[in-house]
């Protein structure tokens, strides 16, 4: 019945305004498959929105701890976090060595966030997850709940994705 409406309203469209429609429903396949994915991996997703802002300040005090705010403004780190490591602030896993060294984790409890948004999601029972389960994701952090290591995927193709590792990697 739904299909049948959406039929009739796309009929009525031209050609222009149903590339429009074509990149609002793709997005929409997109995130819906993305969640799928993790559902059926067993996936639990929990949004914190009251704890959000302290865990995002505990990522930055965390990983970003020794950059300076001369250093961060400079490599503009409050458009994107990820700056420290594509400006080579952080010597860090780049590419198949960041996604293998992600992959190779336990994740039985995972915080992610995305950048700009004020909360944050918990992920249980995320062993199953791994990088190429993000590669539909932009600007995405994913990090362990003792705030060990980070993995980041950008939006940029040729910057990332990203692996640090809190005492092994500095």
């Amino acid at each position: 019945m739904i299909r049948d409406k959406i039929d009739k309203i796309l009929d009525s469209l031209p050609e222009e305004e149903l590339k429009k429609v074509y990149w609002s429903i793709s997005s929409i396949q997109e995130e819906y498959l993305f969640n799928k994915n993790l559902q059926e991996k067993g996936v639990t997703v929990t949004t914190l929105v009251e704890e959000a802002e302290e865990i995002i300040d505990l990522w930055d005090r965390t990983f970003a701890k020794d950059i300076s705010e001369e250093v961060k403004k400079e490599i503009y780190y409050d458009q994107f976090k990820w700056h420290i490591f594509s400006y080579e602030k952080k010597d860090c896993l780049k590419d198949d060595d960041a996604r293998k060294a992600f992959d190779a984790l336990p994740k039985e409890k995972v915080y992610v966030m995305y950048q700009g948004l004020p909360l944050i999601y918990l992920y249980t029972n995320a062993n199953k997850v791994e990088a190429k389960d993000f590669d539909s994701q932009q600007d995405i952090y994913i990090f362990d709940t003792n705030f060990t290591w980070t993995y980041v995927r950008t939006h940029e193709l040729m910057c990332g994705p990203y692996f640090y590792k809190v005492n092994e990697v500095s």
